[in-house]
């Protein structure tokens, strides 16, 4: 996004630019909240069906499963976590975020959604539906004594920079609205909500978001026009399966 930004801001410095991973038209309502994780979700489906069903109906297995007795105890068995499960929400946690990065990086060599993939349909046969969310995993991470919970599945160059990006800039002006709602992804309905969005700002940061600045400085909403006139020299790389 900014080396697109930096192109149409500065024409007369900058020749051109390549644009990679830019969503620039993720801001204000221009795309709708569930945008990424319906190209989460679309990677999944692409390649396997059935895992994508697994996927979207394990969220409610996983609740079940963790309100019988002893439940996030035998959870915590079935994943081997390293530290016992003080709620179903962290696991759940952790799925998601290997699913969406799997589809980020979803690239050669390895392709982690069809890493992932082949190992939940693998489990198919004589594998209790926990089992097959598991078998994905262990497909993804290896076969390991146990597996932190809490630990990002992102590379740690992107880990690293991503920690000090939200520190300038995703709190006060890369406010991106990713949500999603019922039944419109293969994820649990969750909404973005900019109040709770600010206040964790404000907690962690003592930043107030800034939710217009981006459209009303760069542009956005006449992005067409904006391209059009001043946007030449500019490519935008998206690949066909990363989210």
């Amino acid at each position: 996004m900014l080396a697109a930004w930096f192109r149409l801001k500065y024409p007369h410095i900058v020749l051109g630019a390549l644009a990679s991973s830019a969503p620039l038209l993720y801001f204000d309502d221009i795309t709708p909240q569930n945008g990424y994780y319906s190209l989460v979700t679309k990677d999944f489906m692409d390649y396997s069906e059935s895992c994508h069903n697994t996927i979207k109906d394990s969220w409610d297995e996983i609740d079940r499963a963790a309100a019988e007795a002893d439940g996030l105890s035998n959870i915590s068995k079935i994943f081997r976590t390293c530290k016992p499960l003080e709620s179903a929400s962290e696991l759940k946690d952790y799925l998601e975020s290997i699913y969406s990065v799997a589809a980020q990086y979803d690239r050669p060599p390895r392709y982690p959604v069809t890493i992932v993939c082949n190992g939940i349909d693998g489990g198919l046969k004589g594998t209790d539906f926990l089992g097959r969310i598991f078998s994905g995993i262990v497909a993804l991470k290896g076969d390991r004594s146990c597996y932190d919970m809490e630990n990002s599945s992102f590379p740690s160059e992107t880990d690293d920079g991503w920690d000090w990006q939200a520190m300038g800039t995703v709190c006060s002006e890369l406010v991106i609205p990713i949500g999603r709602g019922s039944n419109d992804t293969m994820f649990p309905a969750e909404p973005f909500d900019f109040n709770e969005y600010a206040d964790s700002c404000k907690y962690s940061y003592g930043v107030n978001p800034r939710p217009h600045w981006i459209t009303s400085y760069y542009g956005g909403h006449s992005i067409k026009v904006i391209l059009r006139r001043f946007g030449s020299n500019i490519i935008f790389s998206n690949g066909l399966r990363d989210a």
